[in-house]
């Protein structure tokens, strides 16, 4: 399947290190964040951005589920979105991208989160780590001061780790299986005691399994959030029985992304109150 033509632009963009001061200049990017000319611009990874690269896809579920609630999530890439097309569509919740590492905030995350809350939607932010730059309770802290936090107002998502492919480099970000889930664990304690709430993990089983060694200790305090571009969501990462939550294409209407929460809109809203 041939990339959307936006993310077919963020894929080969090949920026030269010594332009990226110039380009992108509300955030400082870590020497060891430089990896090599052909990599894309730091900053300008999105969830799932991987998952077709590595995994590849095949038709997505046909229709509405019963028992599922629609979902989005977006990233700068998309800009201003249309929230009323989605909202009218049957999208009742959504996510955006938040913050990259400890150098990037979206520039386009107010509007888009509060542009899809204005509509009726339930609607929280992620974070798209890197472990290779900085350490996890330093990433945490980070996402969380810059638009990851949770209220108990019924209205806001926990905040999500998206931990996936590497689109800087070596997909495992140069960590040991053992390393990585301490990485991991290091920013779900972290996010866990400032916000009070558990952060969701997205992850693709095929990442999990390569880079973490298929590791299950997460799976009893945080929800799952499965990236699988298919009509099932197929084997699930060790520990965890069920899906919270299921980005099943990169194609679907309005903005590509879309998901789908494992429940009722009822129960879309207990989840966000906790």
């Amino acid at each position: 399947m041939a990339l959307h033509p936006q993310r077919a632009r963020l894929f080969a963009a090949a920026v030269p290190a010594a332009l990226l001061a110039l380009l992108l200049p509300s955030f400082t990017v870590p020497a060891s964040a430089l990896d090599n000319d052909t990599s894309p611009a730091r900053g300008s990874a999105y969830m799932g951005m991987g998952v077709l690269a590595h995994d590849g896809s095949s038709p997505a579920p046909g229709g509405p589920r019963a028992g599922q609630t629609e979902g989005v999530d977006v990233a700068s890439y998309q800009g201003d979105v249309a929230w009323s097309t989605l909202w009218n569509s049957g999208v009742r919740w959504a996510y955006t991208k938040a913050t990259e590492g400890t150098y990037y905030t979206n520039p386009y995350f107010s509007g888009q989160y509060t542009g899809a809350h204005g509509v009726g939607m339930v609607r929280g932010s992620y974070h798209f780590a890197t472990p290779d730059t900085t350490g996890g309770a330093a990433q945490a802290d980070y996402f969380v001061d810059h638009g990851g936090g949770w209220s108990k107002d019924g209205v806001t998502l926990p905040g999500v780790l998206d931990i996936e492919w590497n689109p800087y480099g070596g997909d495992c970000y140069g960590k040991t299986p053992s390393a990585m889930v301490t990485w991991i664990r290091d920013f779900l304690n972290r996010y866990k005691s400032r916000t009070g709430r558990a952060a969701v993990i997205y992850t693709a089983t095929s990442w999990w399994k390569t880079c973490t060694g298929n590791y299950a200790g997460f799976a009893a305090a945080n929800p799952l959030w499965i990236a699988r571009y298919a009509s099932t969501v197929g084997d699930l990462p060790a520990g965890w029985s069920a899906y919270t939550m299921w980005q099943y294409t990169s194609t679907g209407p309005t903005v590509g992304d879309h998901d789908r929460f494992n429940g009722s809109t009822d129960k879309l809203r207990e989840f966000a109150t906790g």
